[in-house]
C-alpha cells in the first residue's frame, strides 16, 4: 500500500504562515517608528538637553585635576550641595552613597563626586566621596539655592553629562536608575 503524497501547496502556506510571524513585529515597530512613537523608558532623572562634555571642566580634588575619562569606563556621580548642609542634605548624602553600596560588585564602576565644603556633621558619610571644588562655577545650573538641600549630576564615562538629579529627588529612583545604566 502507498501512503498519499502531501499537497505542496500545503507546505508552502505553512512556510509563508511562519515567515509572517517572524516578520510581523518588525513591520509593526518600523510603523510605530514612522508614526513618531517612541517607547517611554523614562528615568527619575531629569534628562540633561542638550547633552554636554564635561572633558574640559576643572575639577580640583586634593590638589589634582578630576579625570573624567578615568583608566576603566566608570561613572561620576557629581553631588551638589545647597547652602548649609545640614541633618536632611547629609541623609540623602547616606542614601546616595547606599544607592552605590546596593550595585554589589559593580560598586566600583560609579565614582562619588563631592564639590563644595564638606558639613561638620557628615564625616561618617563623606568616606565614600572624593570632596573637591569646581573653580570655574560649572555645575551653577544644577547647584540648588535652598538651604539644607543637595542634587546630583551623573556623568557618563566619556564625560558627558546624562541626567540631573534636582533637590528634592527621590534617593531610591537614583538607586533605580543607577541599576538600570550601571550592569
Amino acid at each position: 500500500m502507498t501512503e498519499p503524497k502531501a499537497k505542496t501547496g500545503n507546505g508552502r502556506f505553512k512556510l509563508v504562515l511562519i515567515m509572517l510571524v517572524f516578520l510581523a513585529p518588525i513591520v509593526a515597530a518600523g510603523l510605530l517608528t514612522l508614526s513618531g512613537w517612541q517607547p517611554d523608558g523614562k528615568g527619575n532623572g531629569q534628562p540633561i538637553v542638550p547633552q554636554r562634555s564635561l572633558a574640559q571642566v576643572r575639577v580640583d580634588v586634593a590638589g589634582k585635576s578630576w579625570a573624567w575619562r578615568d583608566e576603566e569606563p566608570r561613572l561620576t556621580l557629581v553631588v551638589l550641595p545647597g547652602p548649609g548642609c545640614a541633618a536632611h542634605c547629609v541623609e540623602t548624602l547616606g542614601l546616595m552613597r547606599n544607592a552605590r553600596i546596593v550595585l554589589n560588585r559593580n560598586a566600583d564602576r560609579l565614582r562619588l563626586l563631592y564639590l563644595g565644603e564638606p558639613a561638620a556633621n557628615a564625616t561618617g558619610v563623606m568616606g565614600d566621596y572624593a570632596v573637591g571644588t569646581d573653580p570655574a562655577d560649572a555645575f551653577a545650573e544644577f547647584r540648588p539655592t535652598q538651604p539644607d538641600s543637595v542634587a546630583a549630576v551623573l556623568v557618563e564615562s566619556n564625560a558627558t553629562a546624562l541626567a540631573w538629579y534636582p533637590a528634592g529627588f527621590d534617593p531610591n529612583g537614583l538607586r533605580k536608575d543607577l541599576q538600570k545604566v550601571i550592569r
